[in-house]
């Protein structure tokens, strides 16, 4: 076993990054969300530290984490664009999330920018990438960050409506950011199903290489069950893009009385047109309607466990394991994500960047106390979350243990269903936001 890593000391945060947060904290108050139900073990804020020291970098925990996988399929496939649309990013913000009039949206903006480094600084949309590239440089060569976009809310005519959507990130700035470091980063679109141009947006992105497509319906206001997907699910079959979806209760952002659309039970009709299916999370927040079986509410995870039993979807159903470390969540779910060994092979890794770098949503003592760290993990963890908190969310699931089960080198080695879809037309002309 390697030398404890030397400790470093925490920089103080900046007064804009300390003004920054100081909203963000009121506004958590004003919610009754700060106290007992975060863990603040490591902080409040992300310290925002630079390069691992060397101790930390070559620690056997760390070299651990990477036996047995090959760097260059290992793609984090969930990995958020955010900023403010200061450097022409195209980015849009709703009001609320700026506002005091609205506490809980303003906590969610002040932290989700604190997690990546971001606050306080001149630009917000350079400073957000800037961090992102620092942390994936940590990562072997080979090993990419998947970067999503995100579309507008969309009515059921079809029609953009920017006042109802919480955040905007165009495919064109996704497109972008992946071109000028494609050793690094690959992207993934985000397109609305009820768009007019839905089938068009479709070859657009297939042919500047995006690997997969991003929806959270109960944010963007699709129905996966509704005929008016027929024809996006029929156009992304046909160019084998994978589609990234968000079930189960949404709280990072605000979808109004859209909620319902975000049970896995709505992906039923995508996997009948032949769609490969990624299940964000594996729904394992919230509960739904079991409107297959008289009704009742039920946890959403257990309608996710349903759909991965459906013989009929093996090869097409996969379940994205970002979030899942999370205080809210692990207790559940992460047991028996990591002892259903049948499921190891349809799991796939993502971190959900930036919110690994939210310092209360992971406790390591409780996941210690749920015996699935052991204790020696928690120091090396925690200086490892205050340098790079992409890397902490990798090795921190390729430490955690069941009883002898882990988490499988399939489901980090993402590129496995990914890779296929990246090829060389990442700066073909006439892109389509």
């Amino acid at each position: 076993m390697a030398a404890e890593p030397a400790r470093s000391t925490p920089a103080a945060p900046q007064p804009g990054r300390r003004r920054f947060l100081g909203a963000g904290l009121a506004g958590l108050a004003a919610c009754g969300l700060a106290g007992a139900k975060l863990w603040p073990e490591d902080g409040w804020t992300n310290p925002c530290l630079a390069a691992l020291p060397p101790a930390l970098a070559q620690h056997d925990l760390l070299q651990a984490a990477w036996s047995g996988l090959d760097p260059s399929r290992v793609w984090d496939m969930h990995c958020h664009i955010a900023g403010n649309g200061d450097r022409g990013s195209g980015i849009a913000v709703h009001a609320d999330m700026y506002s005091h009039a609205h506490p809980f949206q303003l906590a969610q903006r002040l932290f989700y920018m604190d997690a990546a480094c971001a606050a306080g600084g001149s630009s917000i949309d350079a400073a957000y990438v800037e961090r992102l590239e620092a942390l994936i440089e940590a990562f072997p060569p080979g090993a990419r960050a998947v970067l999503l976009a995100f579309d507008a809310f969309h009515d059921a005519d079809g029609r953009a409506r920017r006042e109802q959507s919480t955040f905007i990130v165009p495919n064109d700035y996704a497109h972008r950011l992946a071109a000028a470091r494609p050793q690094r980063f690959a992207w993934a679109a985000s397109i609305h199903p009820y768009r007019a141009d839905c089938v068009e947006a479709v070859a657009s992105a297939a042919a500047r290489g995006a690997v997969l497509i991003k929806w959270l319906p109960a944010a963007q206001g699709m129905d996966p069950a509704s005929p008016a997907c027929d024809r996006f699910y029929e156009a992304a079959a046909r160019h084998d893009l994978p589609l990234l979806v968000h079930c189960g209760a949404e709280r990072a952002v605000q979808g109004g009385d859209t909620q319902n659309f975000g049970t896995p039970l709505r992906l039923r009709r995508a996997l009948e047109h032949g769609m490969r299916v990624i299940v964000a999370h594996c729904a394992s927040l919230g509960s739904d309607r079991d409107t297959e079986r008289g009704g009742a509410e039920v946890a959403s995870f257990d309608l996710f466990a349903r759909l991965m039993q459906d013989a009929r979807y093996e090869g097409k159903l996969f379940g994205d394991i970002s979030a899942v470390t999370q205080f809210n969540r692990c207790a559940e779910v992460l047991p028996q994500l990591l002892q259903r060994r049948e499921w190891h092979g349809r799991l796939l890794n993502g971190s959900d960047y930036p919110l690994p770098g939210v310092m209360p949503l992971v406790s390591l003592r409780q996941l210690e106390s749920l015996g699935m760290l052991p204790a020696a993990a928690l120091p090396v963890l925690s200086q490892l979350r205050a340098h790079n908190a992409l890397l902490f969310d990798f090795v921190l699931k390729r430490t955690l243990a069941l009883d002898g089960q882990r988490f499988s080198a399939a489901a980090f080695e993402t590129a496995r269903l990914l890779a296929p879809r990246r090829h060389a037309h990442l700066s073909a002309p006439t892109p389509t936001t």
